[in-house]
């Protein structure tokens, strides 16, 4: 079940009607009456879809000036988090009470929301909800665990449905375009299909292979990109975003690797998996727990330790300003340096430093 579920969270990406019937079973496992989700560029709703109980809400709230009404998101600005939160936990109180969108979900006999903000690296959010009605109390921390694993298939497959806007991908070539971003698919074999002009222009990031394969020419992040293709061809875990450090000739970059799974193969001619890689901004800011977490499949805890790192705190340090045993910081780094392929503190700080968000040009 939790394979298929996966799958049909990327083959959502492409075809957005998908998302309705996969929220409908995501809610019914865990007792929600209603989900939805919407993608913001900034703190403007550029989409949503939501099940049968609050499709009217969301529609409205994103296609009118109701958004306007809402202090959410600017909420979410100034108290950032990583994964799924019950709303009344995050919240304020009175926040919640003025909340147009709360009270319109009252008025409908249904409380007790949950869900996750997911930051991109392309500036957008995603953000997934679920309610359930009053009578039934709020969501179990075995849901809200279920839902913490699938994160990180929600937040790549989120980045692809925001670049499209929550549109249907049109063919192979057009939707490669419309991603704006460094793009290919290949097939089972790891054949390269098809590119677009952005990837066509990073030689050096992108190498050919014998065969018509794709390589990363870093040397580092080379092997991890082998596995990752590998795994997802067979479904098994892997490594599906990974960090290419700057050379002198490209930036620093995050690659992303998607299975193409049920309605999105005939999107793209059967290819079997979809290669994408977000770009840093210029800015040395440090980035954010939430966009390490989305990134890297880092856990929250991994998160706050790795951004403390970047912010220039030593492990000790960070260790004694989250509470916790230097000892456990020491299992988390190495956590991390697994899921970033790096191997030494300094240069997964200067990784963690270029990976700032990027902001749309278009």
């Amino acid at each position: 079940m939790a394979d298929e579920l996966v799958d049909r969270i990327y083959e959502a990406a492409f075809v957005p009607e998908k998302w309705l019937a996969l929220l409908e079973t995501l809610a019914a496992g865990a007792g929600s009456a209603s989900a939805g989700i919407l993608v913001f560029d900034g703190e403007r709703p550029i989409g949503a879809l939501a099940t049968d109980l609050t499709r009217d809400m969301f529609e409205e709230f994103a296609t009118t000036d109701l958004w306007r009404k809402s202090e959410r998101i600017r909420h979410f600005h100034a108290n950032p988090i990583s994964g799924f939160v019950h709303a009344d936990n995050y919240f304020p109180q009175a926040m919640q009470a003025a909340d147009v969108a709360t009270r319109r979900m009252l008025s409908l006999g249904v409380g007790w929301q949950a869900g996750t903000i997911i930051p991109l690296p392309t500036s957008e959010l995603v953000v997934f909800t679920f309610e359930r009605y009053l009578e039934d109390g709020p969501h179990s921390n075995e849901t809200m665990a279920r839902w913490e694993a699938l994160r990180p298939h929600l937040a790549r497959s989120g980045l692809i449905a925001a670049r499209l806007r929550l549109e249907r991908a049109q063919g192979t070539a057009a939707t490669l375009q419309a991603m704006g971003l460094p793009a290919a698919v290949l097939n089972h074999g790891g054949r390269t299909l098809a590119v677009n002009s952005l990837l066509e222009a990073m030689p050096d990031l992108f190498a050919p292979l014998a065969h018509g394969g794709l390589a990363l020419a870093d040397a580092a992040a080379q092997p991890l990109f082998a596995d990752a293709l590998k795994l997802s061809m067979t479904g098994a875990p892997a490594v599906m975003s990974l960090p290419v450090a700057a050379s002198e000739r490209h930036p620093a970059c995050i690659v992303h690797v998607l299975r193409l799974r049920r309605a999105a193969l005939d999107i793209f001619s059967q290819a079997e998996l979809l290669i994408t890689a977000t770009m840093p901004s210029a800015s040395t800011m440090v980035p954010a727990p939430q966009i390490l977490h989305g990134l890297f499949d880092l856990t929250p805890a991994e998160s706050r330790l790795a951004a403390a790192l970047a912010a220039g705190h030593s492990l000790r340090e960070a260790a004694i300003s989250h509470g916790n045993q230097f000892s456990t910081a020491r299992s988390q780094l190495e956590a991390i340096f697994r899921k970033t392929g790096t191997h030494k503190q300094s240069q997964l700080v200067a990784l963690l430093q270029s990976a700032a968000s990027l902001k749309r040009d278009h």
